[in-house]
């Protein structure tokens, strides 16, 4: 995924399909200076865990 649609997907009120290894995720934050996203599981929000960009995928 690219960093500017990360962006858009992590500051847009309405909920997107995006999964990290094929697990349905939430992004937090995007951290432009390392292209990584902060992210966390649906089924478990305690999980929380920073991911390369380029291994989301918006479905």
């Amino acid at each position: 995924m690219n960093k500017q649609r990360a962006q858009e997907i992590a500051a847009s009120p309405v909920m997107a399909n995006v999964t990290f290894n094929e697990v349905p995720v939430y992004i937090q934050h995007v951290e432009e200076s390392n292209e990584t996203a902060r992210v966390y599981p649906l089924n478990d929000p305690q999980n929380e865990q920073n991911v390369p960009l380029s291994a989301l995928r918006e479905h």
